[in-house]
């Protein structure tokens, strides 16, 4: 499937999209992110996940997060936004 999407950049790209639409869907409250922030979020959010599961040894050097995991943290990411955009 990988090599359908032309490799590691637009997969990431479409995972990411993906990932930040669900994160988005779930979590309640009205976001008001665009496109690119939403793709940005998902993004954010599989690093995120990648970055705290190598941390806990969940993932391997090398090793993608999942998708689940993905959007577990572009959910954090939204509840983190939330809270700042309400202390302004």
């Amino acid at each position: 499937m990988e090599q359908i999407f032309g490799g590691g950049i637009l997969w990431t790209l479409l995972i990411g999209f993906l990932a930040g639409l669900l994160a988005r869907a779930l979590k309640p409250g009205n976001d008001k992110l665009g496109f690119f922030m939403t793709i940005l979020l998902g993004i954010a959010g599989a690093l995120l996940a990648r970055y705290v599961g190598g941390a806990l040894g969940w993932y391997g050097p090398g090793e993608p997060a999942g998708f689940i995991a993905s959007v577990v943290g572009a959910i954090v990411l939204l509840v983190i936004y939330a809270m700042v955009k309400k202390k302004r």
